[in-house]
């Protein structure tokens, strides 16, 4: 028989809004403090990744080391930043599509998380009237391992009581697609079908999904 989805699970930048523009400046700001040559193509490894992770890779693309004090003054000044332009964020935001997807997945009789890697996630959704739309938000500052370990779409389960099996989940990138893939859940991507071979089903694009096929994907169980 199949197991009927019960819980639809999305990320935040690059599924719901357009804040990964945002994180890119902020980020860009710091490396190049740190002289690190930094461009979009760089931040596209950054997609899915938390703050200390994405710190590290900067680090590392220029041969920088270092102390967890300095690193943790690095990610404060990053979330500054980001916290400044946050501050430019509106209904505007939301990608297209993104209001159309959430009301057939509420619709359709599912519960709705966001599972996201930035620790601004409720600050975002507040700031672009989506976080209503919501049943839970993970807190990533209270997950263990961040994507592509599969705990924050794990929490997200265990928080709307569902379980994994019965959980789709929506990303747009290649550690957030793996996250989804080992909490054992059905992945549909967003963007490039390259990036996102490992997903279930992608689509170029959020406006672009089909949920009515997307709730076919369910899993076939016992």
């Amino acid at each position: 028989m199949t197991v009927a989805f019960r819980a639809a699970i999305f990320d935040l930048d690059g599924v719901l809004v357009d804040s990964a523009r945002l994180h890119f400046v902020a980020w860009k700001r710091i490396a190049d403090e740190l002289g690190v040559p930094f461009t979009e193509h760089e931040n596209e490894a950054l997609k899915g990744v938390d703050r200390m992770g994405s710190l590290d890779h900067i680090l590392a693309l220029g041969g920088i080391t270092r102390t967890a004090t300095e690193k943790d003054e690095l990610a404060a000044r990053k979330n500054g930043f980001y916290l400044e332009a946050l501050e430019t964020m509106g209904r505007n935001d939301v990608l297209p599509g993104a209001r159309a997807l959430l009301t057939a997945a509420r619709g359709a009789g599912l519960a709705l998380a966001v599972a996201s890697a930035s620790r601004n996630a409720t600050a975002v959704l507040a700031r672009v009237g989506l976080l209503d739309a919501f049943d839970f938000v993970a807190d990533a500052a209270a997950i263990a391992l961040s994507k592509p370990a599969p705990d924050i779409f794990l929490a997200c389960a265990d928080a709307l009581t569902t379980p994994a099996a019965a959980c789709v989940g929506f990303e747009d990138a290649a550690a957030g697609v793996a996250a989804i893939k080992a909490a054992g859940m059905t992945a549909v991507g967003i963007g490039d079908p390259i990036v996102l071979a490992a997903a279930d089903r992608v689509y170029e694009s959020t406006a672009a999904v089909d949920f009515a096929a997307v709730l076919r994907l369910a899993p076939e169980g016992a």
